[in-house]
């Protein structure tokens, strides 16, 4: 019985990220991707780092803007930081995705932000989902320590 499962569930799996992009709602005011989010209470990006330097986490509503989304499905987006970097932000168990024209966008994201060290295999996996050349991903040489925030939701405000 697992034996004849296991391929059709892999094909559907395999079909469903596929096709992700054809599901998801163009980035316009008020749309909401994953849990439901509200603009209410949402602190800026530049008010991140402070809440950081005085706990390991923030559990809440950032607001910022999109700078960057994953290429291949949307599944990861960047939000500009004051200083230039950019904050990646992954969606809770790749519950939702985001449409490509979401870059330029100002979001409000809900979830938990927290400062980690990304390996340099997962930052050249990302800049290649990212659609960077070849010579920028070989620039890729050294971990990255940084803030990374999981969502639950994402509004986007304007």
């Amino acid at each position: 019985m697992m034996k004849a499962v296991l391929p059709f569930a892999l094909v559907l799996c395999l079909s469903a990220s596929a096709f992700a992009q054809d599901n998801v709602r163009p980035a316009k005011p008020g749309v909401t991707y994953g849990k439901k989010v509200t603009a209410k209470k949402a602190i800026a990006m530049t008010d991140l780092s402070s809440k950081l330097e005085t706990a390991p986490e923030y559990k809440g509503k950032i607001e910022g803007t999109v700078v960057e989304v994953c290429k291949k499905k949307g599944c990861f987006m960047k939000l500009e930081r004051p200083n230039g970097e950019a904050v990646m932000v992954k969606f809770t168990d790749y519950a939702f995705f985001m449409p490509m024209d979401i870059v330029g966008k100002t979001v409000v994201v809900d979830g938990t932000a927290k400062v980690t060290e990304t390996t340099v295999e997962r930052l050249q996996h990302f800049a290649k989902d990212a659609g960077k050349s070849a010579e920028e991903i070989a620039m890729i040489t050294k971990p990255k320590k940084d803030i990374e925030i999981v969502a639950d939701g994402v509004l986007v405000v304007k």
